[in-house]
């Protein structure tokens, strides 16, 4: 049953859904590395990396509204139920239990380093198949690689 028809030809849309579905997957999956690291972060930074987690959650998960909706605009409905997530995610998380300060920054920093680079491969193979839903995607890099700056200065060695 199709709800809702695209203007774009068939086959742009299926690539770009395909890259907001992967992006999606990411996205959830992300906030749950945050919040999974934000409730179980211990040491002396914890305040200061405890807040940061949140700020992942609400970037990814406002993020993963915006990838989500985009994707219905299109006409193909966006699976972000949990065994999807689970099937497929695929980025770097933190073991079970309390997570080291400086363990939760490395593990956000090379999370958000392997969504970047996926999400810069999204944004090439929507170039010319949507360029509305690259610029969505080019924006959700730019925020994320935000992120992961400031993770990767919590853990710059001292004298760099």
């Amino acid at each position: 049953m199709t709800v809702v028809r695209s203007t774009l030809p068939d086959e742009d849309r299926r690539i770009a859904c395909e890259a907001l579905q992967s992006t999606l997957v990411d996205l959830l999956g992300l906030s749950l590395i945050g919040k999974q690291a934000h409730w179980n972060v211990v040491g002396p930074r914890f305040r200061s990396v405890h807040l940061q987690l949140d700020e992942v959650v609400s970037v990814t998960r406002t993020g993963a509204d915006t990838v989500a909706e985009r994707s219905a605009t299109l006409g193909v409905p966006p699976d972000g139920r949990p065994e999807t997530i689970a099937k497929v995610f695929s980025l770097p998380a933190p073991d079970e239990g309390w997570l080291r300060d400086e363990d939760a920054v490395r593990v956000m920093a090379e999370a958000l380093g392997t969504a970047i680079v996926r999400l810069r491969e999204r944004v090439d193979a929507t170039e010319k198949a949507d360029p509305i839903t690259q610029d969505l995607l080019i924006s959700l890099t730019a925020e994320l690689e935000k992120l992961r700056w400031m993770f990767e200065a919590e853990n710059a060695p001292a004298g760099s």
